[in-house]
Order: C-alpha cells, then structure tokens, then sequence
C-alpha cells in the first residue's frame, strides 16, 4: 500500500488531495495545525480508520516536525506533497511593507517545505515511488509576472522553485522526484469564490500529474494541465 505525507490537509486542495489517494487505496498522513477543529478531516476518518492518520503539524513548529519524524521512523513515504501556504495579505503591496507578514511567508512558504524534505528524505527513499512535490503557483514565475504586487507570495514562491530545482540536483543520486505545482485558479479560501476550477479538480489534474511523472521530470515547474511553466 503506498503512503503519502501532505501538509495543510484540513481544507481545500489539501484535503480534495487526501480524499482522492485514500479512494485510490494509499496509507494517507495528513497534516494540520488543529485535528481537533479539522471537522472535515476527522469525517474523513470515520471511513478510514486504518487508512488515514492525522497528525498535529504546525509547519514553522520544528518540535512537532521532529516527534513526526520519530512517529515514521523506519516507514516508507511514497510521496510528501508540501501543500501549506500562506498568502500574506499584509505584505503585498508597495510602500506597505510588513515585516511580520514577511516573515511568515517566507517560515511557511520557503523554510517548512525545505525542512519537510530534509527530515523525511530518509523515508521517502526506502518507498517504492519516491516522489516530493511542493505546492507553487505560476505567481511565483518572474515571466508570468505581468500585474505586479503580491509581493511576499510571489517572491517567496519563487525561491521555493528555486529550493525545488536545487533539491531534484541533490536527491537524483537517490532517484527521489522533486517536483513544482501549479494548482491553477482554485475557488478556495485562498483563491476566492472566483476561482477557474474547484478544489476537488485541481486535487484530480494535480494527482494525473504526480501518478504519471519518472525522475526525467525531476525539477520541472507543471501547470495544472500538465504543461510546463517558465519562470
């Protein structure tokens, strides 16, 4: 039974992302920061109970990162899909900057997913799959840029590609996948109510993706419909 590892579970496209891998027979470890309050989650559980396993996972929270790692020791991870992100209202405009928001984009956005890799390397290359993909945005993409502002979601996107091409060099020799998504426009708390798809397609165009890559697609930026995005 292959196993995936996903943060920010409890909502959107990570939660579409869990429902669609559990009704394909994976071991689900779904992240988030509250399983108390993750209402929609925990109905999940009720159909899988020995398939879906939630965890406490607040992605800035080292500590908790850590007591997972123990918790995994030794289990294989067939893929880790970093999905937390935030979007940093407060930091997205020029001339309002706010180093706080700041901070938060680049702890949540850049360093957890980097972390998230460095502690479950080991797991991820005993798995049969062997796949890390990290939730971008064709924000991130200095060629797409044609609106400006967003400023810490853009720019911290950004250099998460640039973390995930560096990753794809440094785990080939383990023939681990690393991967950069585009979900598209998604009418989620994130997106807004005028989003082009809904969670539960993008969770579907997205896992088309992941089912189909090899280690040649390693460090390639994907657009939700599969092309490739230059940034």
């Amino acid at each position: 039974m292959p196993t995936l590892l996903i943060t920010g579970a409890n909502r959107g496209i990570g939660l579409e992302l869990s429902k669609h891998y559990l009704a394909q027979g994976w071991q689900v470890h779904a992240c988030c920061r509250k399983p108390n309050d993750a209402n929609a989650l925990n109905d999940l559980a009720k159909n899988y109970q020995d398939m879906l396993t939630i965890h406490a996972l607040e992605v800035t929270n080292e500590s908790q990162m850590g007591s997972l790692k123990e918790t995994l020791h030794n289990k294989p991870v067939d893929m880790l899909i970093n999905n937390a992100g935030v979007y940093a209202l407060e930091a997205s405009q020029f001339g309002k900057t706010d180093d706080k928001a700041w901070d938060e984009a680049v702890a949540v956005n850049l360093i957890a997913p980097m972390k998230m890799m460095e502690h479950f390397v080991e797991n991820i290359s005993i798995s049969g799959k062997k796949i890390i993909a990290s939730m971008s945005s064709k924000m991130g993409s200095m060629d797409d840029n044609g609106s400006g502002g967003a400023y810490a979601y853009r720019a911290t996107k950004a250099a998460l590609n640039a973390v995930m091409v560096s990753a794809a060099q440094d785990l080939r020799h383990l023939d681990i996948t690393a991967l950069i998504l585009h979900p598209g426009w998604v009418r989620t708390d994130m997106g807004g109510p005028n989003g082009e798809i809904s969670a539960e397609q993008s969770a579907k165009m997205l896992a088309e993706i992941l089912d189909n890559c090899s280690i040649e697609d390693s460090g390639t930026f994907f657009d939700i419909d599969g092309s490739v995005i230059s940034w």
